[in-house]
């Protein structure tokens, strides 16, 4: 009897409890944590592990680009050297304009009648209305020193590479997701604005309307199109992007060795040194989470 007196009268132990707000628990200093605070936390619940051969196959879209540029680049040179004529130009413009429509239809899910005729309509407005601004171009920058245009030139084509996003298209696909951003709307200002500079520099209004027309005729729709064969074959992208580095690599080694051997560095770089970088330090990766994380709204909240 004495014993369960002696039992009821001892005071009973408060279990600690986590409490955000509230103030201190009795029996427990305000920093006080027990066995059962971390039972909670979650390591690295949000880390997407990644595959090598997958992060190397997905930077073959970089490199294709990277490459698109580089036969800009040509073009303006060979253009400059007065190698390509407009007929030569001109040519390559029809040329590439009916590769992109035929790639564009051939890939296309619904093919129809209003959607070539859209097509059609505002590539003859793009080509007119170019061609009639062809003479304000060719004048554009007669007080500018030569040396001025070249690095202002250069500056803008590395400018539009870092700017340039490379996860989608330029020009957005008919049902496609909505690619365009403000950093990749920089990016395609800045190519055009380097396109201008350097039909500046070229002989004839011919000359400035098809290096002009070439130039924005890569910069706005080989995106799309690169865009359209990788959505339509994974295989055909693949294969497409390996013949145009090869492609541009031939040219550049006759152009200049050294610039080949910076191309070729460059590739490999971003082709393998690149994703291998990731892969090593997706290792280093460490996140917390738990039940003292911000919550997240489960809807939006301009609905």
């Amino acid at each position: 009897m004495e014993s369960h007196l002696h039992k009821s009268s001892s005071p009973t132990i408060q279990k600690w409890r986590k409490v955000a707000y509230g103030g201190m628990q009795p029996g427990f200093d305000d920093n006080h944590t027990d066995e059962s605070f971390l039972e909670d936390m979650i390591m690295n619940a949000n880390v997407v592990k990644r595959d090598l051969v997958k992060v190397i196959l997905d930077a073959v879209s970089i490199s294709q680009y990277l490459c698109v540029v580089a036969l800009v680049v040509l073009v303006w040179t060979y253009t400059l050297r007065s190698i390509f004529s407009e007929q030569s130009l001109l040519l390559l413009d029809i040329a590439l304009l009916g590769w992109g429509f035929l790639v564009v239809l051939l890939t296309a899910e619904t093919l129809s009648f209003e959607l070539l005729l859209n097509y059609i309509l505002r590539t003859s407005f793009f080509i007119t209305g170019l061609y009639i601004l062809s003479p304000i171009y060719h004048t554009l920058t007669r007080s500018i020193s030569s040396d001025s245009i070249w690095a202002l030139t250069a500056a803008l084509v590395i400018l539009h590479l870092f700017l340039h996003n490379y996860s989608g298209s330029t020009v957005e696909a008919p049902g496609a997701l909505e690619f365009s951003t403000f950093t990749s709307n920089i990016s395609l200002n800045v190519s055009i604005v380097a396109s201008l500079l350097i039909a500046s520099r070229l002989p004839s209004r011919l000359h400035v309307f098809a290096i002009v027309l070439f130039s924005l005729q890569v910069f706005l729709f080989a995106p799309f199109v690169s865009y359209c064969i990788k959505k339509y074959s994974f295989r055909l992208h693949l294969c497409f992007s390996l013949g145009l580095m090869a492609l541009t690599l031939f040219f550049v080694y006759h152009l200049h060795q050294l610039l080949f051997i910076l191309l070729l560095s460059i590739l490999i770089f971003v082709n393998l040194v690149c994703p291998y970088w990731l892969i090593r330090i997706q290792e280093y990766k460490f996140e917390i989470n738990g039940p003292w994380d911000e919550a997240k709204l489960c809807f939006n909240i301009t609905e």
